[in-house]
């Protein structure tokens, strides 16, 4: 029988399908299946015209046969079949494909969902095969047809018997070498996982004979091997069913299944979008974070599917990083994918499905956090870093969408709070939001700023993770209110009399201010008097862009250049050392100049800062206690 050549006439388009165009072998079975799925799909859509049509649909299925002793593994359907010219045409042409001239048909595309589209899928199989013998009988025809190829030196097609009608593709699988094992593709547990992971959901039921052991009749510890049909897939993924239908449990159980969590999700979110983005989703917001969340290791992405077959587990591009938190997956057939089928290409349609899946996340984290406060608690204290962080990033593009998804802790009770709720309580002069840094939230409340604040009756947010006052710069206002740090020079809760007052005492006192000044260098840019104190001595107040904390932040990373805060010294009016200082200056300005020191140092460990040279704070305390 004379060789055909394949109508390419191009050995070097081949290899590439083989050895370039997918990224793993196991999408073989991925494809194979797939295309059995299509024939099924003709076949059934053919009955709904055709009354010779017979074949009921629970009888249409997908098999697979794995012998080990033959070195084979059979993938067969009972479809619509192929006759001698559409092996030629569908096998013979390579990029030639039957199932996207099937789906070109308005009317067929409006009663079944064709998977395939390029016509390559198929050869995918000469990854694990050496040979290739396809033998397939169109329905209702009294003939069938087998194609057999080696890979690039062509093909043959002969007549062939088959009992039944439908398509039965035999891979003979390749030699195991030094660096794959081809001869797992014939193991039962392999088929059951790669079915389990690419095809779960096609709609048909893919069945395989499975070995299970049984006790012997009539014997309790003697067993016997017993051959049995198992179906492999569940066909109809619960992403497809109306939400209405669907339990608790059964979304819990299949979050923990797909995802392995321990902990049932705070969240799920299950949508149906029609329009220029038509897509199915299934979403879960988790309860805690993974162990490598945090990390440069952990990738985000959603599951993606093409009608029902997995396209690739992590598809980042679904996904903005803020939410990348998120797990689940979207099932779309509108996508246009490359042509392996495993990425996809950047288009209009993923961008449009990725922005209406954003909308959605943001709308029920709001809902959440209205309905049920305690569930959105524990999600904020597992993955508020990640909105927070997200507001910070890429100079501060998305803080709109996650500026009401913040909380802080408050000075009312150390509760965690929304910014909308702050400002929904403001006292009828406040114009700012105040909140102050800390390591920790005690920290941040036991500032003398944080504390003269409240003592008059302000609220004030506790900021304790390293990117909160940065995200808040970012954010810079909420409801026209702007954010203030109550350690910064905007941060003034006096009256008019204690600002008269305080101008007037630092007016006095500006040669011995000045001195004190000159005394630290250039460590402060200046030393005043305050009314904002409460009964704290001293602190430091930052004077530029660049707060205390942030400035503990940024030389904590690597390569820090010693970025510092602008900063003066405060010195509290109604405290008695007020007095004690203006009696030094003009009776004793060394003994001035040491207690300024050690009021310097004071004030950065009450701003939670290391002492610049503790061993000469502690000799200038000896020398004044003596």
């Amino acid at each position: 029988m004379a060789k055909k050549q394949f109508k390419t006439e191009s050995k070097k388009l081949l290899d590439m399908m083989i050895n370039s165009i997918y990224t793993h072998k196991e999408i073989f079975l991925r494809e194979l299946i797939s295309n059995a799925s299509d024939a099924l799909d003709k076949l059934y859509y053919r009955s709904l015209t055709d009354e010779t049509v017979t074949q009921t649909k629970d009888a249409y299925e997908i098999r697979l046969t794995p012998d080990k002793e033959a070195r084979t593994l059979t993938v067969a359907d009972n479809g619509c079949g192929m006759s001698r010219e559409e092996l030629e045409t569908n096998l013979g042409t390579i990029a030639k494909s039957g199932s996207f001239d099937f789906k070109q048909d308005e009317a067929a595309k409006e009663k079944v969902d064709i998977i395939g589209q390029f016509g390559v899928g198929f050869y995918s199989a000469f990854m694990v095969a050496d040979e290739i013998t396809v033998r397939s009988r169109v329905y209702g025809a009294a003939e069938a047809w087998e194609w057999r190829s080696a890979g690039v030196d062509g093909y043959t097609v002969s007549p062939c018997e088959k009992e039944t009608h439908g398509t039965e593709i035999v891979l003979h699988i390749r030699p195991d070498g030094e660096e794959e094992k081809y001869a797992d593709f014939l193991e039962e547990y392999r088929l059951r996982e790669l079915v389990r992971k690419y095809s779960d959901y096609i709609r048909y039921p893919i069945r395989m004979q499975v070995e299970e052991r049984h006790p012997k009749e009539g014997s309790e510890n003697e067993y016997e091997t017993v051959k049995t049909d198992a179906t492999l897939n569940s066909m109809v993924p619960l992403w497809k069913r109306p939400a209405s239908e669907i339990t608790a449990e059964e979304y819990n159980t299949f979050y923990r299944d797909k995802f392995f969590d321990y902990e049932p999700p705070v969240k799920t979110i299950h949508t149906k979008s029609e329009g220029s983005a038509t897509f199915s989703s299934l979403l879960f917001i988790p309860a805690h974070a993974p162990y490598d969340y945090y990390s440069k290791n952990f990738e985000k992405g959603l599951q993606l599917y093409s009608s029902g077959v997995l396209i690739t587990e992590k598809c980042a591009d679904l996904l903005p990083d803020y939410f990348s938190f998120v797990r689940g997956l979207v099932d779309s057939a509108d996508l246009s994918l490359n042509i392996s089928r495993e990425m996809l290409q950047h288009d209009h349609q993923l961008k449009l499905i990725a922005r209406t899946v954003e909308k959605k996340i943001k709308s029920e984290l709001t809902k959440l956090m209205e309905a049920d406060r305690e569930a959105y608690e524990k999600f904020y204290r597992a993955f508020g870093l990640q909105l927070k962080f997200g507001v910070y990033t890429d100079f501060g593009m998305h803080k709109e969408t996650l500026k009401d998804l913040l909380l802080f802790t408050s000075s009312n009770e150390k509760k965690l709070v929304s910014l909308k709720e702050y400002v929904s309580r403001m006292k009828e002069d406040q114009k700012a939001i105040y909140y102050a840094a800390g390591d920790t939230v005690d920290a941040a409340a036991s500032t003398p700023q944080a504390e003269a604040a409240v003592d008059r009756g302000y609220e004030v947010l506790y900021l304790s993770d390293d990117v909160d006052e940065f995200a808040l710069r970012t954010l810079d206002e909420y409801d026209g209110h702007k954010l203030t740090n109550v350690s910064g020079e905007q941060f003034d809760i006096s009256t008019d009399e204690e600002k008269e007052t305080l101008k007037t005492e630092n007016e006095k006192a500006e040669e011995m201010l000045k001195h004190m000044k000159e005394t630290l260098g250039d460590k402060v840019s200046a030393v005043r008097f305050s009314a904002a104190l409460k009964n704290h001595p001293v602190c430091l107040a930052s004077t530029g862009g660049i707060s205390l904390e942030m400035e503990k932040v940024l030389n904590a990373m690597p390569n820090a250049e010693g970025v510092k805060a602008e900063t003066v010294l405060e010195i509290n009016l109604s405290h008695p050392i007020a007095e004690r200082l203006k009696d030094l200056y003009k009776t004793d300005r060394d003994r001035l100049a040491a207690c300024t020191r050690i009021l310097y140092a004071q004030a950065r460990l009450i701003g939670g800062m290391s002492v610049e040279n503790p061993t000469e704070i502690s000799n200038l305390i000896c020398d004044l206690m003596l």
